[in-house]
């Protein structure tokens, strides 16, 4: 397995961030797999993936290049810059294409794990990996970004509180169950891969939510900034699929139970908006009910006022799920808790 060595002060100093670019990269290796994990993703992949295939049958030194770049075990790092708190796109995107050639051509070897081919040989490989990030964000993530920040925001939020519960083993543990983890005495597993440990101490330790579901990777930039990518929580992946257990939807009206589904883990109503589609008036009204029958509390952290279900209310989804076929939230609950 490959782990992080790193002190107290590190973890203490790390933080959540919201990166563009690694929301891209995501994208791209979702259309370069072409396998949906939901519902949500079979539809964007249905709008998107005949237009990326055109693209890269246009460009077959830029295919080699997908196909080099995302390797099975390893992605070329020159692809996958260490995320900055704040950058927009454009600015980290540019730290693509300013990868010096050769340098380019280092990344692909690892990740090829050997040879590169003659067709890869080549000085413009930052500029033609820039461009196509660039289509793949103007295209099929931009139009989407600020709902997509929402959720990822909404990820964030909970696993933030998370560590005010919990502490950072716990929210460590969950990032990616199976493949990230706490081992104790200062060592954090980030991957399942043999790879030697590295000592992070004094780094810039982020850690990076994206929508699309099965992907993770790390990223570092020597001795300065670390960084985990990892799929925003279960709850969130099957945002555009409202479906919930029937018993459960029948007693309290698909919308009310959709939220109460959802507070699994403390959102704001902002956040229950963007993944829900509920107007914020509704969701207000469903939560206030929620409130008043003992489903919901809710709680202040910083700025934001975050919503979650009470053992009440857990013990009500729990009976709604087990008897009725489960919704793709719940599914998609158990999904992310499977894979590793």
């Amino acid at each position: 397995m490959g782990w992080w060595q790193l002190n107290a002060d590190t973890l203490a100093r790390s933080r959540f961030v919201i990166s563009p670019l690694a929301e891209t990269l995501a994208c791209l290796k979702l259309l370069h797999t072409g396998s949906a994990a939901h519902p949500g993703e079979r539809e964007w992949l249905r709008t998107h993936l005949p237009a990326y295939r055109a693209w890269l049958a246009a460009e077959p030194v830029t295919e080699r290049l997908v196909r080099a770049g995302l390797g099975r075990e390893w992605n070329a790092d020159f692809l996958t810059p260490a995320p900055r708190d704040g950058e927009p796109f454009a600015v980290e995107v540019a730290r693509v294409r300013s990868v010096a050639p050769d340098a380019a051509r280092a990344h692909l070897r690892v990740s090829l794990a050997g040879p590169l081919p003659a067709a890869l040989d080549r000085d413009d490989l930052p500029e033609r990996a820039a461009g196509l990030l660039e289509r793949v964000w103007e295209e099929t993530v931009r139009p989407s970004w600020e709902r997509r920040r929402q959720v990822l925001e909404a990820d964030v939020g909970a696993r933030t509180a998370r560590v005010s519960r919990g502490g950072w083993a716990s929210a460590l543990d969950s990032l990616r169950p199976g493949g990230t983890r706490w081992l104790g005495e200062n060592r954090f597993q980030v991957n399942l891969h043999e790879y030697p440990p590295r000592e992070i101490s004094g780094a810039e330790l982020v850690f990076v939510p994206v929508t699309p579901q099965r992907m993770g990777w790390v990223a570092w930039e020597e001795r300065r900034r670390y960084a985990v990518v990892y799929p925003c929580s279960g709850v969130l992946a099957g945002a555009g699929d409202r479906a919930v257990p029937a018993g459960l939807g029948a007693l309290l009206g698909s919308g009310r139970a959709a939220v109460l589904v959802l507070l699994g883990s403390p959102l704001s109503t902002t956040q229950l908006t963007a993944v829900t589609g509920q107007g914020l008036g509704s969701v207000g009204r469903h939560l206030k009910v929620l409130r008043e029958a003992g489903l919901v509390r809710r709680r202040r952290a910083g700025r934001s006022v975050l919503y979650e279900r009470t053992a009440a209310g857990d013990v009500l989804v729990a009976a709604g799920a087990d008897g009725g076929r489960d919704g793709p939230v719940e599914a998609g609950r158990r999904g992310v808790a499977r894979r590793g």
